[in-house]
């Protein structure tokens, strides 16, 4: 999922995340961190990597890409990550009250998780998430490099800061 405004040339940070994870909602002070220092110069993407012990991650991985066509994924993938225990609890009546919240359009976002419009986006990034190692959410990868948050996140937001300061003064 992406609906950063970054530069056609900026270095990209995959971020494997599942939103029913509550590892990937401890990430998200370092996601915003990152947004917030490096702006247009970093391209953030959130890329899906749903775990089978979480029963309703594969329906919000699909919810995010629903709002992100509607023009809030972030906000969406933020709202739902920082309530993971009305994830766990509620399932889909929360994936869709959150995009009530968020203004989005909530029949069509209803219609969407019963047609499965986004499903192939899932599969796709879950796909490519175990082709490259991914075994746990978070993991970042950037400049070929990955870094799995799933068993530590201590340290990463400095070390994707010093991948990504080196491929920004490689593009100078």
């Amino acid at each position: 999922m992406n609906d950063s405004l970054a530069r056609a040339d900026a270095p990209v940070l995959d971020v494997w995340c599942e939103l029913q994870c509550p590892d990937c909602r401890s990430a998200l002070d370092d996601l915003r961190a990152l947004r917030a220092r490096y702006g247009d110069q970093l391209e953030l993407r959130l890329r899906h990597f749903p775990l089978e012990k979480h029963k309703h991650a594969f329906a919000a991985a699909q919810a995010a890409e629903e709002a992100l066509v509607q023009g809030k994924g972030w906000e969406y993938v933020e709202a739902v990550l920082g309530r993971v225990e009305r994830l766990d609890r509620e399932g889909e009546p929360f994936l869709v009250e959150v995009a009530g919240e968020l203004g989005l359009d909530v029949e069509e976002f209803d219609t969407a998780l019963i047609d499965g419009r986004h499903i192939l986006i899932v599969d796709a990034d879950q796909a490519e998430g175990k082709a490259i190692g991914v075994t746990g959410t978070p993991t970042y990868v950037i400049g070929g490099e990955r870094l799995d948050g799933g068993k530590s996140q201590e340290g990463l937001r400095e070390r994707v800061t010093e991948i990504a300061d080196r491929l920004l003064a490689e593009q100078e």
